[in-house]
């Protein structure tokens, strides 16, 4: 129980993050007990949509187009030869985007620990609550990983990692088609909502499956723009 409740240290990044966990008392459990469920959104997933498909669009852009300045704009702000093509995707600030907003996302996750809403079948796996007599917080049952994933409910991470990358392609696209000119806005207009949709998509599933309270979601959202 202590080592469940109390505040401890975790390494996150490389960097001593102080994990604080909230202590949930029996009157806490109400909105907490939705069944636990698979992610519709795989972990893996995630940097698929975040990284590879901004990368992948940018690049077919690039050779349609190949412009050779353009790409390196959008690349690292300045023209360096294609010799160099390994080292400008390493670098791409694209990737150093969504990384930062990943760890932001885990460093407020680790020191906010909000219980996720399907917290009670992670601390009671057979349904059974059992509670402190003084304090009334609960006692936890389950499996240790599982207690402590329960606790990084606010703020979504498919959701913040979502709007970084495809936030970005998005302001991307509204520059290169001339999103905001006087021709063809509302064809143009579809084409830099996509990206924002299927990112509010991801969004939406992780409140469908149970792994986030809505306001995490939109914490996340607003993290990754």
């Amino acid at each position: 129980m202590s080592d469940i409740q109390i505040a401890h240290t975790i390494r996150s990044h490389g960097a001593q993050v102080s994990h604080f966990t909230v202590l949930c008392g029996e009157e806490m459990l109400t909105d907490l007990k939705y069944p636990m469920k698979g992610n519709t959104v795989p972990f893996w997933a995630v940097p698929v949509i975040a990284i590879l498909v901004p990368l992948v669009v940018i690049l077919v852009y690039y050779f349609i187009r190949w412009d050779v300045y353009d790409f390196h704009q959008a690349i690292l702000g300045r023209v360096l030869p294609l010799k160099n093509f390994v080292m400008l995707i390493l670098t791409f600030c694209l990737l150093f985007s969504v990384l930062i907003t990943g760890v932001i996302t885990d460093a407020i996750k680790d020191a906010v620990g909000r219980p996720r809403p399907d917290f009670f079948w992670r601390c009671f796996p057979n349904g059974k609550g059992v509670f402190n007599n003084v304090t009334t917080n609960v006692v936890c049952t389950g499996k240790k990983s599982d207690i402590m994933e329960g606790h990084k409910s606010f703020p979504s991470g498919h959701t913040s990692w979502s709007f970084a990358g495809l936030g970005f392609l998005s302001w991307y696209l509204s520059g290169k088609i001339r999103a905001f000119d006087r021709r063809g806005h509302v064809s143009k207009l579809c084409i830099i909502l996509l990206p924002l949709l299927v990112a509010a998509l991801v969004g939406v599933s992780r409140v469908d499956d149970y792994w986030h309270h809505w306001q995490d979601v939109f914490a996340g959202g607003f993290l990754g723009l």
